[in-house]
């Protein structure tokens, strides 16, 4: 057989293929997931983990693909353990599941598209092709009416020399793809940093993009949840705090303004909308002295800052997720007490374990104003090994106003030297 028979046929295969899926999409798209059905979660780590604990108490079954053993979700769920471009365990992922999700956004995109042909992905590919890539994310998020940093694609020094002459210092040049909690990007306070920062982000082999630096005042953040049916509802605003840029806290209600609050679920909405999710999305806002928003990035999942809504909610967003992606009425999005969310990153975990197996939180006299008027409600992932800045767990500070969360978080000195 020639090379172009070859050609011919794979490109007839593909399009079989494609119609297949659409059909099966066609098919399935609208309908309700009903409980007692197998939801597959491509990802094993702890968002998968708690999204399979809240969707159990819904009646649902749970699978998940992961290449650890025994991974955070893994020991809640059946495990595939595999590499997520397994083809074959791809296959017995969509084989055993009436429905797949995914629990972060680094999955190949070619893994969705391949689970699409052969299974139900209502969250769909093309949401993480957008999202994974950050210039495509912002030209979404402009075309959906809201407002990003000023930015621009670089391929080489010279346009960042020139993109940095144009958007000012500091400004910040991140890859296009792979970051996370600060990785994949470095601010640029001088001329002397153009260099070395391209020289080291150059490294990825991605294309990169300088964003001009916003002076915002507060990080915020919006989990919406979208629906097939196309019912929305966005859970109330957090005020996060980062520390060597990782999530440390989020405080809700955020301490700002409550028309600003109004607007910050309206864009997490018009975003969602806008971009055809299903699931949840979260919205990363920045918030500047003169009350105007621009929208940082978005996650096509469950998120650390909704992590609150666990105990704080009338529904989480682990509950409202498995919800979406099942077509299930969305559910209401109360705040029922004020809250003060912190992470456990590994340098924390020793302490944290100590205070659940005692009660007693670090230095914090148990008979002190502060513990009594605080509920601390403790959440670990069962992971295998701490490391310095790994993310453990965390603890939802339940209170009567979120300044007493914050003196608890102070006054116990576990967290030390991240102040709020």
């Amino acid at each position: 057989m020639s090379d172009s028979s070859r050609a011919v046929n794979r490109a007839a295969s593909q399009e079989a293929r494609s119609g297949s899926a659409e059909q099966l999409h066609s098919e399935r798209f609208g309908a309700v997931i009903p409980p007692g059905s197998t939801i597959g979660v491509l990802g094993g780590g702890q968002l998968g983990r708690m999204m399979t604990l809240a969707g159990t108490n819904l009646g649902y079954r749970f699978v998940t693909l992961d290449p650890t053993p025994s991974s955070p979700c893994g020991q809640v769920a059946e495990q595939i353990v595999a590499r997520y471009n397994d083809q074959e365990a791809a296959r017995r992922l969509a084989e055993c599941s009436d429905v797949i999700t995914y629990e972060f956004e680094n999955v190949d995109a070619e893994v969705a598209e391949l689970l699409e042909e052969m299974s139900y992905v209502p969250q769909g590919s093309q949401l993480l092709y957008t999202t994974q890539h950050r210039l495509r994310e912002k030209r979404a998020v402009e075309a959906a009416g809201a407002t990003v940093a000023p930015y621009a694609e670089i391929g080489s020094e010279q346009q960042l020399r020139e993109a940095v002459a144009r958007l000012g210092i500091p400004s910040v040049l991140k890859t296009a793809t792979g970051g996370y909690d600060g990785k994949g990007q470095w601010v640029i306070r001088s001329e002397a940093e153009i260099g070395p920062a391209y020289a080291e982000l150059s490294q990825a082999g991605t294309e990169l993009v300088l964003e001009q630096f916003i002076p915002f005042v507060k990080e915020v953040s919006v989990i919406a949840a979208r629906s097939p049916r196309g019912e929305i509802r966005t859970f109330p605003v957090a005020e996060n705090i980062h520390v060597d840029n990782i999530l440390h806290a989020s405080i809700v209600p955020a301490r700002i303004d409550e028309e600003v609050q109004r607007e910050a679920e309206r864009l997490a909405a018009r975003i969602a909308e806008s971009m055809g999710a299903v699931g949840l999305l979260a919205v990363e806002m920045f918030l500047t002295g003169d009350g105007r928003i621009y929208v940082n990035e978005l996650a096509p999942r469950p998120h650390n800052s909704g992590h609150y809504t666990m105990e704080a909610c009338t529904t989480s967003q682990f509950e409202q997720h498995v919800r979406a992606v099942c077509n299930l009425p969305l559910g209401d999005t109360k705040l029922l007490t004020p809250v003060v969310m912190a992470n456990v990153l590994g340098e924390h975990i020793e302490a944290v374990t100590e205070a659940v197996a005692t009660g007693k939180w670090g230095s914090l006299d148990p008979d002190s104003s502060v513990s009594s008027k605080v509920v601390p409600k403790v959440h670990l992932y069962g992971k295998a090994g701490s490391a310095p800045k790994r993310k453990m767990g965390h603890v939802n500070m339940l209170c009567s106003d979120v300044q007493e969360g914050i003196d608890f978080i102070h006054q116990s000195t576990i967290w030390r030297n991240q102040l709020i």
